[in-house]
């Protein structure tokens, strides 16, 4: 049991800690202490649910229907799209864009809608979270205990991302800094919509 665990921690830390767009938002989120928390406790549900789901089951629909991945691809280009133009925009801005969004910071409902758009609107997410994970899982001897070492890596990471990215907002917290981690977000997001446009699935 004891080895089932480890691996499912292993390999999932391996992959949710590569950065993409959803590790990036959540970032982006702790550094501007904007319901941080809510953003990573939704990441770690969304994890937590795709890994059992994918475990159980669910893998073998969802291949059986790739119509449906088609759908979210496009739907996860145009959403990553806008999100990387909203970071250009407020890398460009400089100070003033920073002191505006000091004063009016988003609803926790628009950053709970935000944070399920960039969890579920990514098919990489379905990719690894009901076909990879699981089909490791399914070599193991406990699939219910490499499920509950997949989920701990998931719950680690982004508490961790919501964690230090909150504690470093003092030091990142400044016109310059903003507009470079507005910019690097902005490519990041870009490039993975890229990637997602020419290499489909």
């Amino acid at each position: 049991m004891l080895e089932s665990y480890l691996t499912g921690l292993i390999v999932c830390g391996g992959i949710i800690v590569a950065i993409g767009a959803q590790n990036a938002y959540l970032l982006s989120q702790a550094i501007r202490r904007e319901h941080h928390w809510w953003s990573a406790g939704l990441c770690m549900v969304a994890d937590v649910t795709l890994f059992t789901l994918g475990m159980f089951g669910i893998s073998a629909a969802l291949m059986a229907m790739p119509e449906a991945l088609e759908i979210l691809r496009w739907l996860g280009v145009a959403f990553l799209g806008w999100l990387a133009i909203q970071s250009f925009v407020r890398a460009s801005r400089g100070r003033a864009a920073l002191e505006a969004g000091e004063v009016t910071k988003r609803s926790l409902k628009a950053v709970v809608f935000t944070t399920l758009a960039v969890t579920l609107l990514n098919p990489q997410v379905y990719l690894d979270t009901l076909l990879l994970i699981p089909a490791v899982g399914a070599q193991q001897e406990d699939a219910t205990t490499f499920v509950a070492g997949a989920s701990s890596a998931s719950i680690l990471w982004f508490g961790l991302l919501a964690w230090g990215g909150s504690a470093l907002a003092p030091i990142l917290a400044r016109p310059l800094a903003w507009r470079i981690i507005d910019g690097v977000i902005g490519v990041m997001m870009a490039a993975i919509a890229l990637h997602l446009t020419f290499s489909g699935l």
